[in-house]
């Protein structure tokens, strides 16, 4: 693996704090939708609802390893890997949306908590270890949420 230059640490920016939490909103109201519509009654309603949760979050999981391109450009030696784990999670999610909600869903729980546990291992090393508890928590909510949901698909 190639030595990650050490960069400047990235402070928490207070707007980009509860734009992160309100990101979690889709997350539970599509949880709890997908629930509240379960049932031969709202067949129709229950597929949008869990469609629109699976391109949720396939969008989330495409912005997290869009990160990587970002703390990749503030490189002082540059590496190829935050670039290469950067595309990985727009690939997961996507295929992940083509698969019915029950499946795709798990898959892309799955992949946040990946996504987590990577961001454990590189953050530092790219100067944004701040954001690792703030990531723990927009994590495990809106895995739980695909999770939930998946169940209820």
């Amino acid at each position: 693996m190639p030595a990650i230059a050490s960069a400047k640490p990235l402070p928490l920016n207070p707007h980009a704090l509860k734009l992160a939490h309100a990101g979690l909103v889709p997350f539970v109201i599509g949880a709890i939708l997908v629930w509240l519509f379960y049932g031969s009654n709202w067949e129709l309603e229950h597929g949008f609802v869990s469609f629109a949760l699976s391109a949720y979050a396939a969008l989330v999981i495409s912005f997290l390893g869009g990160i990587y391109w970002g703390l990749g450009f503030r490189q002082t030696i540059p590496s190829p890997q935050p670039f290469i784990w950067g595309v990985v999670p727009s690939l997961v999610a996507w295929m992940a949306v083509l698969m019915p909600a029950y499946a795709g869903l798990v898959l892309q729980g799955a992949m946040l908590v990946v996504c987590y546990l990577v961001d454990r291992r590189l953050y530092p090393a790219l100067g944004a270890a701040a954001w690792l508890n703030l990531r723990f928590r927009l994590s495990a909510v809106a895995s739980l949420s695909c999770f939930l949901a998946a169940a209820g698909s």
